[in-house]
C-alpha cells in the first residue's frame, strides 16, 4: 500500500530504476490539496532504455510464448487485480479525486477485460486463402506488432490502461506505459501485480513524467504502435510526432456527446440516465452526456426534475462510500471548468442550478464544483461545442426528430450519443443517422469488455475493447508456397 511521502522510481525491465536526470515531482490529493507521494520525471534516455528493454524481451522471450502461456499469465493477473480492487481503488481515488465506489469498480472492470482477452490469446487464428493455381498454397497469419507505447489520462488510469494493455499482451506485444503526471501511482503499483503474476521482466514497463516524457515516447524510435487517451490537443501533438517515425497511432480523444430525450420516452429512466450521464465521475469522462437534447413537450418537466435533484448530490470525501460526486482531479482542470461556467453565463445561457465552487466544512480544501445545469442553450454556444470535462450540463430544446439529429451531429466530435424513446422504429432511425462511434438506447455510459469502443471525427480513430481492439495490436503476414515441381518462366506474370 502506498503511503504519504512514498517516492516512486521508474519501472523498467522488472526493476525500480531512478530517473536518469534525478528529477522528481509531488503528486497531490485533490481532496486535501496536500502532496501524498513523489513520482519520477523520465527523460528521453529513460524512455529509450524502456523501449530497448521491451524490444529485447519481445525478441528473446515474449514472442516465443504460446497463446496458452500468455493466457495463463493474463488470467493470473486478472485474479490478482480483482483481489486488489479495494487497495488500488483507494490509491486511485487519493490520486484523482474520483469517488471510491467508481474507482474500485473500474479496477474490477480491468480484471474483466484481462479475462476477456486472456480467452483470445490462444485463439488468434489465421486463414488459408485459395488461389487461382492448384500448385500454390497460401495462408495468412496474425502476428504481434512488437512494442506498444501506451499513454493514459488522469481521469480513469486503471480503466484506460486495461482497455489498451489487455489486448496488447494477449496479442503478444510488450508495452511501455506513460500515465498522466496527475495520476501515476496506480499504474506504478500495478507493476507489482504484473511481476507477481509471473510475466517475464521487460514485458511491462512504466515511465512517468509530464508532457516532456509523453513527447519523448511519441517521437521515439523503436515503437510499433502508440495508443493514447487524452485531449484533442495532445492527440494532435502525439500523432504529429509519431508521424515523423511513421509509427501508427490509436487516438481515443474527447467528446461532446448528445443525450437525446424524445417526448415518448420513459421519463423516469431518461431523467436518471441524463443525470448520471453528466454528473457521474464529476463529468470527467470522455463520453459524458454533456449536451442534453430534450423534445419541447417534455422540456420543462425534464429541466425541473434535474434541477431538483442536482443540488442534493452528496459531495464529500471521495473515499467515503456515501459520497456521490468527487472533486475536480487537479487545479488546472478546476480552473478550466470554472472558466466555461463564466463563459456560459456571458453567452446568455440560463443558469438553472449550480455555477459556483462548492464549499463547506466537510469539503475542506477540495476542488469541488457545484453540479451545474444551463438551460435554453443554443448549439452554437461555446458551452455546447467545447468539451468541458466537468459537471456542467447544457440543455438544448428541439421540436422534430430531424432537428435532434441535426443538432446531435453539429459538432466536431463523434464519440458517443444516447437516445431515449419507446418507439423502436425511431430508435433505429436515429441510431443510423447519428455520426458517433457509440450509441446507447434507453441507457447511458454502460460498458462491456466485449464491445468495440472509439470515435469518429475529432474524437479520434482506432478501437479499444472487443475483437476489434485485439486486431489493433496484430499484423497479418501472408505466406505463399509454390510446391510445383515444374520450372516457370521467371519473367512471366505469376497468376
Amino acid at each position: 500500500m502506498a503511503h504519504a511521502g512514498q517516492s516512486y522510481d521508474l519501472y523498467i525491465g522488472g526493476q525500480w530504476v531512478p530517473p536518469a536526470a534525478g528529477e522528481r515531482f509531488p503528486t497531490y490529493n485533490p481532496f486535501t490539496q496536500e502532496p501524498w507521494a513523489t513520482v519520477s520525471q523520465a527523460d528521453a534516455d529513460d524512455v529509450a532504455q524502456a523501449i530497448a528493454t521491451a524490444r529485447k524481451t519481445f525478441n528473446e522471450v515474449w514472442s516465443r510464448k504460446t497463446g496458452l502461456e500468455r493466457a495463463t499469465l493474463l488470467f493470473k493477473l486478472a485474479d490478482l487485480t480483482e483481489q486488489s480492487a479495494e487497495r488500488i481503488g483507494t490509491l486511485e481515488t487519493t490520486d484523482n479525486g474520483k469517488v471510491i465506489r467508481e474507482t474500485t469498480n473500474q479496477v474490477r472492470f480491468l480484471a474483466r477485460t484481462l479475462r476477456f482477452y486472456a480467452g483470445y490469446a490462444d485463439k488468434i487464428w489465421g486463414k488459408v486463402i485459395p488461389l487461382d493455381r492448384n500448385d500454390v498454397f497460401d495462408y495468412a497469419s496474425l502476428r504481434p506488432l512488437g512494442v506498444i507505447g501506451i499513454i493514459t489520462a488522469w481521469n480513469s488510469p486503471m480503466a484506460l490502461l486495461g482497455n489498451k494493455l489487455a489486448a496488447s499482451l494477449a496479442a503478444g506485444n510488450c508495452v511501455v506505459v506513460k500515465p498522466s503526471e496527475h495520476a501515476s501511482v496506480t499504474t506504478l503499483e500495478f507493476s507489482r501485480l504484473v511481476e507477481q503474476a509471473g510475466f517475464p521482466t521487460g514485458v511491462f514497463n512504466v515511465v512517468t513524467g509530464d508532457a516532456r516524457t509523453g513527447a519523448s515516447l511519441a517521437s521515439a524510435e523503436g515503437l510499433d504502435k502508440i495508443s493514447f487517451t487524452g485531449s484533442g490537443a495532445a492527440g494532435r501533438a502525439i500523432a504529429a510526432a509519431a508521424g515523423r517515425t511513421l509509427t501508427p497511432v490509436i487516438l481515443e480523444l474527447g467528446g461532446k456527446s448528445p443525450n437525446i430525450i424524445f417526448a415518448d420516452a420513459d421519463l423516469d429512466k431518461a431523467s436518471v440516465g441524463a443525470f448520471a450521464g453528466i454528473f457521474a465521475a464529476t463529468g470527467q469522462t470522455c463520453v459524458a452526456g454533456s449536451r442534453l437534447l430534450v423534445q419541447r413537450p417534455v422540456y420543462d418537466q425534464i429541466v425541473s426534475r434535474l434541477a431538483e435533484r442536482a443540488p442534493a448530490i452528496r459531495l464529500g470525501n471521495p473515499l467515503d462510500m456515501k459520497t456521490e460526486m468527487g472533486t475536480a482531479a487537479n487545479e488546472p482542470q478546476f480552473d478550466r471548468v470554472m472558466s466555461f461556467i463564466t463563459s456560459a453565463k456571458s453567452e446568455g445561457a440560463r443558469l438553472v442550478t449550480g455555477g459556483e465552487r462548492a464549499t463547506g466544512a466537510d469539503l475542506g480544501k477540495g476542488l469541488f464544483i457545484q453540479p451545474t445545469i444551463f438551460a435554453d442553450v443554443r448549439n452554437d454556444m461555446k458551452l455546447a461545442q467545447e468539451e468541458i470535462f466537468g459537471p456542467v450540463l447544457a440543455v438544448i430544446p428541439f421540436d422534430t426528430e430531424e432537428e435532434a439529429i441535426a443538432i446531435g451531429n453539429d459538432t466536431r466530435y463523434g464519440l458517443a450519443s444516447g437516445i431515449w424513446t419507446q418507439n423502436i422504429n425511431r430508435a433505429h432511425r436515429v441510431t443510423r443517422a447519428l455520426n458517433t462511434g457509440m450509441v446507447w438506447v434507453n441507457t447511458y455510459r454502460a460498458v462491456a469488455a466485449q464491445i468495440p469502443f472509439g470515435g469518429v471525427k475529432e474524437s479520434g480513430f482506432g478501437r479499444e475493447r472487443g475483437e476489434e481492439g485485439l486486431m489493433e495490436f496484430l499484423a497479418p503476414q501472408n505466406v505463399m508456397i509454390n510446391f510445383s515441381e515444374e520450372e516457370r518462366d521467371p519473367f512471366a506474370i505469376q497468376t
